[in-house]
């Protein structure tokens, strides 16, 4: 990667990070020493994050879990491998039994939109087929952490305290266990710098730890997760844990101006950076702060969205091939959409959500981009009890229109949002990077690229330059820092403009880039991000 190291166009409280030995890259400053503290132990760029992302779902609990799902890419010093983790709707659900309960919509709390959990399964076979630890070795920080507890650091007790307000108005006994494990003993969310532990979330890694996660999926842990959906109406049962495994797969790519930017495959939603940049590499760009500049940009993220929203689903569901999509025929005809004037792309409502992205490298020549969620918060609301396990809500994200390539149907996977990407160059690697933030996440794989590749920018001026972000139609919100000026031509273009003092709404982000014989690094000013280095 090139850029300049000097070049600081925005206001920035960090500078790059540089390193020759390793890197870890986290929303969080404990996980980021997790991953570290590993590779001191002689552990690799895997098990780091192996280990860090274990501990992130302690000390980010409301914005992952043990109960989500993930997914990761891996530079092994010579390929780059795709680890899907994610899970698929229970063998029991289905839109007729929905329906029949007088739901329209999917909900987005109680059992309905819980699939099945992809993390623990994840963490175990990327250490089975890459770590150089053992897998009850990278889980001992996080077990230490859920123990003997740690202090609550700002964005996650605002968080929490947000989402504590939500589950108050959920009604159902089988919401009380939310509140038995994430709260403190006067029935409060932890407050900001107040030590936090969870013995019940330490057992659980210690089984999933000792078992190599077979616990989990086919012993107590999965009859504890049977019992509860059975004693409360929910969908899971032990029949669909035990089918769960993690799949290997090719990453997806296109071409960027002699860079190769890679992402997940469907059902991640990665292909829509793919789709956007496809579109974009067909224009000049003069410079970053122009209205035009954002104009194109904005316009092909919608028409990308679009087609994104039509087709992503489980694979095994899709009517279309990637490779069509990604065709240079095809992007010239959805270039030739966009107009000097906005235009209406529908694709639902881009909103943003929770996650966890983290991005490791080690001085042997491993290189992680890792992310994992319950989807929204700490997930259904839903904890199975005496486990500290809050299980997911991405089936929220199923479609209960039989018609709609992303309908629900019994053990498929969802549409998902989560998505780490990577960028090689002639066969060398580039580095991971990542964007949380639900459908932020597209927009903002697009911006650091952009950012990157078209303007030089560093990976610290990369993330701390302000965003936008296309919320639906002609709608866009900017963050604060975007010149006046470019609001001002950009709704001249017909781009209904709003500015946002909300900045967690425009994503937190990682990256590590590698240059030559070093690493470089830049962390999220959005968040509680931290790069540990060594």
């Amino acid at each position: 990667m090139k850029f300049d190291p000097l070049e600081y166009p925005y206001p920035s409280r960090r500078s790059v990070i540089y390193a020759k030995k390793g890197m870890v890259a986290t929303s969080q400053p404990l996980a980021s020493q997790t991953g570290i503290e590993i590779l001191k132990r002689g552990g690799n760029a895997i098990d780091a994050a192996i280990g860090t992302a274990a501990s992130l779902t302690v000390l980010e609990p409301n914005n992952n879990g043990i109960g989500g799902d993930a997914f990761a890419m891996i530079w092994n010093g010579e390929k780059l491998y795709g680890l899907n983790s994610s899970g698929s709707s229970p063998s029991s659900i289905s839109i007729e039994k929905l329906k029949n309960k007088g739901y329209e919509e999917m909900p987005l709390y109680g059992w309905e939109p819980v699939t099945i959990p992809g993390v623990p399964g994840g963490w175990a076979e990327l250490s089975e087929k890459f770590g150089k630890l053992s897998f009850s070795e990278t889980l001992k920080p996080a077990i230490k952490y859920a123990k003997e507890g740690y202090p609550v650091s700002p964005k996650v007790g605002k968080a929490w305290g947000k989402f504590y307000n939500t589950y108050k108005q959920l009604q159902g006994e089988e919401f009380k266990y939310w509140f038995n494990t994430f709260t403190t003993e006067n029935n409060k969310p932890p407050k900001i710098g107040s030590l936090w532990k969870s013995e019940d979330h330490a057992e659980t890694l210690q089984k999933i730890a000792k078992s190599k996660v077979k616990s989990f999926y086919k012993g107590k842990i999965a009859d504890e997760i049977d019992e509860f959906s059975k004693k409360y109406g929910g969908y899971i049962s032990k029949k669909d844990l035990e089918k769960f495994s993690p799949k290997w797969v090719d990453p997806i790519k296109v071409n960027y101006r002699n860079y190769e930017v890679w992402e997940i495959p469907p059902n991640s939603q990665g292909l829509i950076v793919l789709l956007a940049l496809n579109i974009l590499k067909g224009f000049n760009f003069d410079a970053k702060e122009q209205a035009d500049t954002y104009h194109k940009q904005i316009e092909a993220l919608k028409l990308a969205f679009a087609d994104g929203q039509k087709f992503i689903t489980d694979p095994e569901y899709m009517n279309v091939n990637i490779d069509t999509l990604l065709s240079e025929d095809y992007s010239e005809k959805r270039r030739e959409k966009i107009k000097e004037k906005a235009i209406k792309a529908e694709a639902g409502n881009p909103s943003t959500g929770d996650t966890v992205y983290l991005a490791t490298a080690d001085r042997q020549g491993n290189m992680v981009s890792y992310i994992q969620s319950n989807y929204e918060g700490f997930g259904s609301g839903l904890v199975v009890p005496n486990t500290g396990i809050a299980l997911q809500n991405r089936g929220a994200l199923f479609s209960l229109d039989p018609q709609n390539t992303n309908c629900l149907t019994p053990e498929k996977k969802t549409y998902h949002t989560i998505i780490p990407g990577f960028v090689t160059k002639e066969g060398k690697p580039g580095g991971p990077f990542g964007v949380m933030g639900g459908f932020m996440q597209p927009q903002g794989h697009l911006q650091v690229i952009t950012n990157t590749i078209d303007f030089g920018l560093n990976p610290q001026a990369t993330l701390d330059a302000p965003r936008w972000r296309w919320a639906n139609r002609r709608t866009v919100k900017l963050e604060h820092g975007v010149p006046l000026s470019i609001s001002k031509n950009l709704s001249r273009k017909n781009h209904n403009i709003e500015y946002s003092i909300k900045t967690e709404k425009f994503g937190k982000g990682q990256i590590i880039w590698k240059i030559n014989d070093v690493i470089a690094g830049g962390t999220e000013p959005r968040s509680d991000g931290t790069i540990a280095a060594w």
